[in-house]
């Protein structure tokens, strides 16, 4: 067993408590109390139920897009999803991605690879709807210096992975027959895996080529991150500050960017670091900003929990168990003695 300090969620966590002591190492008491006086419930029930409508809407937009291979449930699609994102939130890293890909494929008989095409959707249609929103608070904000740069990036990586799945499903014959020639006789095992990976992940961006399926998935995207704006407008009502809306938009966007790599557990520490930082563009006082930022994570978290432990409870799974099965897994992590891809749905 590799000893604690070489695992990842060690160096997760340790990254995490850093960044944290480093955002509260101002905060005193007296702050904390005078904050919560003049916190305003109304806004603050307002700010929590758009989280759980932001949260129920990314779970409908996942059930959307396994939808071409298994006909889910709105309520099971909602809470699974969200016992992914739990996943996600207890594991350092990509390593919680990789717990989410085997929760998806165990719990509804999915393929693997196609439920990797998923998630890999669900980030192409978040990129496109930050950029919408990038453009669109551009007209009434200037960014930082610091993140104009990073704006950029992530658009001009949207519009490359999007080319990309465009010449995968025009070309995915063509590619099978270039692999074909050059690695069939040589290497056959690696030329099975790729063939096998390639049309699973083409069924999962199948997608693309129906309209109606890349406008309902972009609606879900918008109103889900609409819906954030409003849950960090709601927050900003909540704390009292004197802040325009385009506020919540600058502190949405900047904040997914910089959470777009997670690296500590449930982005303890980079999350407050984030929001505090983009909240300085706004001459907001360092004490306020930070406590903003923890807030909104526990916001954040909150539907997520209930809706994930709900899901766990009624599956009688332990969290505990999913966690420790699935950390060191990797998606191509059964090869045969030949080198071709072996999932458990394909053994029978």
């Amino acid at each position: 067993m590799a000893a604690f300090w070489k695992k990842k969620q060690f160096w997760g966590a340790l990254i995490g408590l850093v960044l944290l002591a480093y955002c509260l190492k101002d905060i005193r008491p007296s702050e904390i109390r005078v904050l919560l006086q003049r916190v305003n419930i109304f806004y603050m029930l307002l700010c929590i139920l758009s989280c759980f409508i932001f949260i129920v809407l990314k779970g409908l937009r996942w059930r959307l897009l396994v939808a071409q291979q298994k006909k889910m449930p709105v309520v099971r699609s909602i809470t699974l999803f969200s016992a992914g994102q739990v996943l996600s939130v207890i594991m350092p890293a990509l390593t919680g991605q990789v717990g989410r890909l085997f929760l998806f494929s165990s719990k509804e008989g999915l393929r693997k690879t196609f439920v990797f095409s998923t998630l890999v959707m669900e980030v192409l249609f978040d990129a496109i709807s930050l950029v919408v929103f990038m453009f669109l608070t551009s007209l009434a904000f200037v960014f930082p210096q610091e993140y104009r740069y990073l704006s950029f990036v992530v658009a001009g990586v949207t519009v490359a992975v999007l080319i990309l799945f465009y010449l995968i499903l025009h070309y995915q014959q063509q590619t099978e027959d270039l692999g074909r020639r050059l690695l069939r006789e040589r290497y056959p095992g690696v030329y099975i895996t790729v063939k096998k990976f390639l049309r699973s992940f083409t069924k999962g961006i199948e997608m693309l080529r129906s309209t109606q399926h890349i406008f309902g998935t972009l609606a879900y995207s918008l109103l889900s991150w609409t819906a954030h704006m409003f849950v960090v407008w709601f927050l900003i009502r909540s704390f009292g500050l004197d802040l325009p809306f385009a506020a919540a938009a600058v502190v949405m966007i900047i904040n997914t960017i910089v959470l777009m790599l997670p690296i500590t557990p449930g982005n303890a520490g980079t999350f407050e670091f984030a929001v505090s930082s983009s909240l300085a563009a706004f001459s907001v006082g360092r004490s306020d900003a930070v406590l903003f930022a923890l807030a909104l994570h526990v916001v954040d978290l909150l539907p997520v929990f209930t809706f994930g432990f709900y899901f766990l409870r009624l599956e009688k799974m332990s969290l505990r168990k999913i966690k420790e099965e699935h950390e060191e897994e990797i998606i191509l992590d059964k090869i045969d003695e030949e080198g071709a891809f072996i999932e458990e749905d394909e053994v029978a």
